[in-house]
């Protein structure tokens, strides 16, 4: 199936071709930034310091 672009053909695929690649980079880039989150929250956790959510609701 071949689509009938026009003369703009070179603009709209190479459009399209950017936005993939920038959708790429932002998962990747959300997806390191997600682990290095998990290593900080892991390192906090082992050196005593716990997170508000983890305590039950009558510790306040």
């Amino acid at each position: 199936m071949t689509m009938a672009l026009g003369p703009y053909t070179s603009f709209i695929t190479t459009s399209y071709a950017l936005v993939a690649i920038v959708v790429l980079l932002l998962i990747v880039w959300i997806a390191m930034d997600y682990r290095t989150q998990q290593a900080r929250l892991r390192d906090l956790e082992a050196s005593g310091i716990t997170r508000r959510s983890g305590r039950g609701a009558t510790e306040i």
